[in-house]
């Protein structure tokens, strides 16, 4: 018995060695999809900590602010917070990933890959923060067949055109799209 506790604490059991594993999920979420949901539910699967990061690039183009973004992602993931999952934070950075990941104190990083085309990219990130940083790592999760094709801006464009996101993202998030396009187009009529 004595062994097993200690084998256990050597593959990482939090409780044994005081250690907390803090993973990062970076990404605009604009807006959050079934693809973002599904990774986040299977990160905390793997980490003590999920840290969600919004990110803020004032450079890209974003259709909901920082404030909706945040607001979405904390409802959206709100369920899939307790009963012995993964405690989930919502925070925004506007600085480098690796030094997000430091200054939150995540030793992962965590990232949806849906095609061959993503890796590419990906594999050149990972490449690049490990040279910052060895001490992080990079875990990818490939998403579910199911939500391959998602992309957030997919999504938007099938909004924005007055089609059925429902299959790409929950309830909620289509109704403040649908709000959102409204809007737009009431701006243009006047």
């Amino acid at each position: 018995m004595a062994s097993a506790r200690r084998r256990g604490g050597e593959l990482g059991d939090t409780e044994m060695n005081g250690a907390k594993h803090v993973g990062l999920y970076p990404g605009t979420f604009d807006p959050v999809t079934l693809g973002h949901i599904d990774i986040i539910k299977r990160a905390v699967k793997l980490v003590d900590h999920l840290v969600i990061g919004i990110a803020n690039n004032p450079s890209k183009s974003q259709l909901f602010t920082l404030k909706e973004r945040i607001a979405m992602m904390r409802r959206e993931t709100a369920p899939l917070q307790g009963d012995g999952r993964a405690t989930i934070a919502v925070e925004t950075f506007d600085n480098l990933l690796i030094h997000f990941a430091q200054q939150i104190g995540a030793n992962v990083i965590i990232r949806g890959l849906r095609a061959v085309s993503d890796f590419e990219y990906e594999f050149q990130m990972v490449g690049m923060n490990q040279r910052l940083d060895p001490k992080i790592e990079t875990v990818f999760l490939m998403a579910d067949p199911r939500h391959q094709a998602i992309a957030s801006r997919l999504v938007k464009e099938i909004a924005l055109f007055g089609g059925d996101v429902s299959p790409f993202t929950t309830p909620a998030v289509a109704a403040e799209l649908k709000k959102k396009f409204e809007r737009r187009e009431a701006k243009q009529a006047r």
